[in-house]
């Protein structure tokens, strides 16, 4: 048992990753109650939600639990690029017989900010992790006043010594096979970024501070091996998206119970900054020509088609969010999964 696992109180050394848009409260419950660390994704929730969130999560579980955050910068909206975006899109919503100019405007995802560092100090969770860097030194400092743990993402061993001089408690060295959003911050060049077992062992002599695993780990053997090579805990979140206690749709559990699961890609078409979902009809149509906008803007011109095309029980719109190994993913309840994750 490593030292961060015992500092947590942790049964098990697995972490179950936070992902926007495919859970709530009752994945991160289920899996802190068997012994892992649940994680609540914030992004996609404002005040009101997380608030609602937090006080479920809090009261159906005494186990420690991870808030996860955004640390993007708002961008500036810049209305050539839109319109391109807009015109990119046009012919699929004249398919579905929607209206392009009805497009609603919203930035869709949240960075940090003082409202949910107040929550913070209302709620008190063991861990507080954060995408895309950090906030600012104080936000960040109002966190750590809690007693909160503070975890950050970290794509490249650079990223990872940033993250050490900046007092990081563990630092998440997320491999180029996992699921959903990279974490980069401070290069955008994919190429310096590494799969999880070449990373791992580079950032663990780096840094002196824990280091967590994240990146198409899928059962046993691979936490295991993660472990093996110097991660304190694991971190997965593709090997959930099937279980009862996920949000994830009926179309995205479909693909991911088939053969289609094992072709994923990096694109920016379903948010404007690079994640990784299963390949499906938007992708193939349009990466090449990466049309989008900054990031988050690109998400709301891409929810209406998303919400159409999949009350015809098709994803062509969606964003399939997976590692490139989801051999893992089980229709069974996410506690018996966790418990499964390590060998006896």
């Amino acid at each position: 048992m490593s030292e961060l696992q015992r500092a947590l109180g942790l049964d098990l050394p697995v972490i179950q990753a936070p992902m926007a848009g495919v859970q709530d409260h009752a994945l991160a419950v289920a899996v802190s109650n068997a012994g892992g660390l649940g994680s609540l994704p914030c992004a996609m929730l404002d005040f009101a939600a997380s608030r609602r969130e937090f006080a479920a999560l809090q009261a159906a579980t005494d186990r420690p639990f991870n808030l996860n955050f955004f640390c993007h910068s708002p961008p500036v909206i810049d209305a050539q690029r839109e319109s391109a975006w807009r015109a990119a899109l046009a012919p699929y919503y004249r398919e579905l017989g929607l209206d392009v100019d009805a497009i609603a405007t919203g930035p869709g995802r949240l960075p940090f900010d003082a409202g949910a560092a107040a929550l913070i100090e209302e709620f008190r969770p063991a861990v507080v992790s954060f995408h895309f860097g950090l906030p600012e030194p104080a936000l960040l400092a109002r966190v750590r006043a809690t007693g909160a743990k503070v975890f950050a993402n970290a794509t490249t061993v650079e990223e990872a010594v940033w993250l050490e001089q900046r007092g990081v408690d563990a630092i998440i060295a997320q491999g180029l096979e996992a699921g959903g959003h990279r974490g980069h911050f401070l290069s955008h060049d994919l190429t310096r970024q590494a799969g999880t077992f070449a990373l791992l062992p580079q950032i663990v002599r780096a840094v002196r501070a824990p280091v967590i695993a994240a990146g198409g780990i899928a059962d046993p053997a691979g936490v295991a091996a993660a472990l093996s090579l110097g991660a304190a805990l694991v971190q997965l979140g593709t090997v959930y998206l099937l279980c009862p206690e996920a949000t994830t749709s009926v179309v995205h559990r479909e693909v991911l119970a088939s053969d289609a699961s094992r072709h994923t890609a990096l694109t920016r078409l379903f948010t404007g900054r690079p994640a990784r979902g299963i390949v499906n009809r938007l992708m193939r149509d349009l990466n090449a020509a990466d049309p989008a906008p900054a990031f988050p803007l690109a998400a709301s011109a891409i929810a209406p088609l998303r919400k159409a095309a999949e009350t015809r029980g098709s994803g062509d719109f969606s964003p399939l969010w997976s590692g490139q190994n989801a051999s893992g993913c089980r229709g069974v309840p996410a506690a018996e999964l966790t418990r499964g994750l390590v060998d006896a």
